[in-house]
């Protein structure tokens, strides 16, 4: 019997198996789920009051060439992704409209998890995709919900992802990729298990490098994962150890004017360039204390250390102020406009590189004991957990203002340097949980839960303590709270489940937030700290129901409806001074989502398909105020006037996707999915009352405030792309597949933004009228251009 159940340990958190001990809840084969973050004796999903979507490495396998983001972009439920940053290893996902993004600054609703530790960024709750290993995931559950299990910042879902080991992944395996955009991918592995069965161990690493799709976007990933096991047939330890050392460009949002006139490849500024370095060690370790008694335990450090390189047109820039004749050979010397706060190199240059330095340490400790015993005689699962997360962030920032752009606007001609930043925090969190599953008779489930989070978090900037400015953004703040959720699971026979469940989940605001919230002193998004008076935490409150089943012909469906509101939810809120970049967070109030999510799958003959369809509302549930220039239904003072109602920007209302995979022979498949996306809103609209009007698009001088409305609709239209893959089984261990992406080459955006285009539409001058160049700075639509047609060709060689 623990032999059997140290097995689901093995597959950690999600898998196909058989469920040993769980047989007291049923007898077949089926999916196991694990309630926490934690390995634990696991329920049958039939038994859960959630849709959960679970993703094996088969499904994985019959997909290459993909990135465990673009995985779930193709195929799950209220899944869709934002390409900010253009760059595949740096997409926004989302999900019911939540976002994990791994931009600072942006409002985060999605904890991840790998192996059991979250790795959302203790600075700002944001999650870098590029540091999960994608060669070496075993499998994935989408968890939806604000689920209080699974902790901070679990306000719209959780993504659990479970790394491979030598007991499932025996042998070596080497692949090699090449195609469009230069792109050249190579990876190895290798895994077994002692003669005595006892230990097992496995070693991957992957190289990625590509020249990127857009101008001047080259990547190089850099990833290698060991892990080594020991078990016997009550306990089971895995030590692992992931390395990560990547370089990427990401050139980010541009004016769909440069695009008409350079092409779908065109950049705004340059470079847009991000380092990241990750050391991370976690130790997993499971026990049977007897056949219905199991007490799981993890500890991990995680390192990981963050340089950015931006090229940006200056916020600070005044030339149109400057005695000079041309903006470019503005000196120090010029008469300043009457904000004497700033030196005139910040005033009188145009470009500047923003350089920026994170670092952070974080370690923690959880255990949790499973029991899997009889309650007043029915049937009960029992767990109780415990746990302790520690981090330290440091974050400096520099300026170097720039006093011209080359002709790839790029800043050039270095002028001042100065250090804006330099910050610390430290965040601590203390956590207990309980949930209880008991099924009342064989029809009949009830779980409820509730974890209770103490969260301080400490800042500290170190310009203030040098004496460098004159006041104090330093505070501790200690954010607590019990978050519960009750479920009903109703299984009348083994072809039909219907559930429904609330659940509450809280988020507490990160050091970089509250070191960002004073109006008074407005900082540069996201980075440059200004105070820190006390924000809210958000809390969301979820409302799921749903049912799922099996129809003839192997068929399978699902549906559920959920509605979830954020309490105290944080936006970053510009405001209305001469650096139009700035501005602070803030509690909002509250955020609504509700939606449908709609499944269905089977197997015909040689034919396996699936499809779904996703209807997301989400929309502001209470009036606030921003401040936009570039908004035409803004007030005199520059003001959006938020109703409860409007749509929240970069969400689709609707999402359809189908995916079909044809055995041709038993040797060769060939498969394609089609993804479809509505129009959504752009960031910049947020009271969705902007209007394109050419007749009154106007210009404005640099140094100004900008009156004008931009020649640009507030709205980014639908779009649908088709992909294409296909495998051929060679023998002998060899392997050949071909990918291609977008294959009717659709133009098309995933997210955008209403901004302020310094530049000339229809080539590379800065624009400003101080100077000799006749246009001047405009209003304009900065959008994503989504990836156009490519193609990439694989061999893969395994044996034994």
């Amino acid at each position: 019997m623990k032999l059997k159940l140290s097995a689901i340990v093995a597959l950690a958190l999600a898998s196909s198996a058989s469920l040993g001990a769980a047989e007291k809840f049923t007898t077949s084969t089926i999916n196991v789920y694990s309630a926490t973050p934690l390995p634990s004796i696991g329920l049958p999903l039939d038994l859960v009051p959630a849709n959960i979507q679970v993703i094996k490495r088969e499904d994985l396998k019959n997909q290459v060439g993909v990135t465990i983001a673009d995985f779930a972009n193709n195929n799950l439920q209220s899944v869709s992704i934002q390409e900010t940053q253009g760059n595949p290893f740096q997409p926004d996902v989302t999900f019911r409209g939540y976002s994990a993004s791994p931009l600072d600054g942006n409002p985060q609703g999605l904890s991840v998890f790998l192996d059991g530790v979250r790795v959302n960024e203790p600075f700002g709750d944001s999650v870098r995709w590029d540091l999960i290993p994608s060669f070496a995931i075993q499998g994935m559950q989408l968890i939806p919900g604000s689920n209080p299990l699974y902790g901070l910042n679990t306000l719209g879902g959780a993504i659990a992802l479970q790394t491979k080991s030598g007991r499932t992944n025996q042998g070596a395996a080497l692949e090699a990729s090449g195609g469009s955009w230069g792109r050249k991918n190579v990876s190895a592995e290798y895994g077994g298990v002692s003669k005595d069965g006892s230990v097992d161990y496995y070693l991957g690493a992957n190289y990625f490098d590509e020249d990127g799709w857009r101008k001047y976007s080259p990547t190089t990933v850099k990833q290698t994962f060991g892990k080594v096991g020991w078990q016997n047939e009550s306990t089971k330890i895995d030590l692992s150890y992931l390395n990560v050392n990547n370089d990427m460009i990401g050139n980010g949002l541009v004016p769909q004017s440069i695009i008409s006139s350079e092409g779908r490849d065109a950049i705004y500024t340059r470079p847009d360039q991000t380092r990241n370095f990750l050391n991370q060690f976690t130790l997993n370790a499971s026990h049977w204390i007897n056949n219905d008694v199991m007490a799981s335990a993890n500890a991990y450090y995680r390192r990981s250390n963050r340089n950015t390189l931006n090229g940006d047109v200056n916020d600070e820039y005044t030339g149109a102020l400057s005695t000079s004749t041309n903006a470019n050979t503005c000196s120090s010397t010029d008469t300043l406009a009457s904000d004497n706060t700033k030196n005139a190199g910040e005033q009188c240059a145009p470009g500047v590189n923003n350089r920026t330095w994170t670092r952070s340490n974080s370690y923690g400790v959880q255990g949790q004991l499973t029991f899997n015993q009889k309650l007043f005689d029915k049937k009960n699962q029992f767990i109780v957990g415990t746990g302790f997360d520690r981090s330290i962030q440091r974050f400096n920032q520099t300026e170097h203002e720039m006093e011209g752009f080359d002709a790839t606007r790029m800043p050039n001609s270095p002028d001042e340097l100065t250090l804006t930043t330099a910050f610390k925090g430290k965040t601590e969190t203390f956590h207990l949980l309980a949930t209880d599953t008991i099924s009342l008779n064989d029809v009949i489930h009830v779980t409820g839960a509730a974890r209770y989070n103490r969260t301080e978090v400490k800042n500290t900037d170190q310009l203030y303590l040098s004496g460098a400015k004159d006041s104090n953004s330093g505070g501790n703040h200690l954010f607590q709270r019990i978050n519960p959720s009750l479920g009903l699971t109703l299984t009348p026979n083994e072809n039909v489940t219907v559930f429904g469940s609330y659940s509450e989940s809280a988020r507490a605001p990160s050091a970089m937030e509250l070191g960002c919230s004073d109006p008074a002193n407005p900082c540069l998004l996201p980075n440059a700290m200004a105070s820190d008076p006390p924000l809210k935490q958000v809390v969301a409150k979820t409302y799921d129901f749903g049912a799922r089943g099996k129809l003839p012909f192997d068929m399978k469906w699902s549906a559920s409806v959920f509605q979830a509101v954020n309490h105290n939810d944080i936006q970053f809120v510009y405001t209305n001074t001469t650096n139009n970049s700035a501005g602070y967070f803030n509690n909002v109030g509250r955020t609504k989502r509700q939606g449908l999510d709609l499944g269905l799958s089977g197997l015909v003959n040689k034919l396996t398909w699936n499809a779904s369809y996703s209807y997301i509302r989400a929309t502001y549930d209470t009036d606030f105020t921003l401040v936009n220039e570039t908004n035409s239904s803004r007030t005199d003072n520059d003001e959006l006037n938020v109703k409860k109602g409007n749509f929240i920007p970069g969400i689709p209302k609707h999402q359809l996707k189908l995916r079909a995979q044809y055995e041709i022979t038993p040797e060769w498949s060939f498969g394609g999915n089609l993804i479809a996306f509505s129009s959504r809103y752009m960031h910049g609209n947020e009271n969705n009352g902007h209007q394109a009007n050419s007749a009154e698009c106007q210009t404005y001088d640099a140094g100004e405030e900008v009156h004008n409305t931009p020649c640009a609709k507030g709205k980014l239209p639908a779009f649908a792309i088709v992909n294409l893959d296909s495998q051929y089984n060679l023998g002998n261990g060899w392997k050949i597949w071909a990918k291609a992406i977008n294959v009717f080459d659709s133009d098309y955006y995933t997210t955008g933004r209403l901004g302020v285009n310094a530049f000339t539409d229809t080539g590379n001058t800065f624009s400003d009228s101080a100077n000799a160049n006749t246009d001047s700075w405009r209003g304009a639509a900065f959008v994503s251009p989504g990836a156009p047609r490519a193609g990439w060709l694989g061999v893969r060689y395994e044996f034994k």
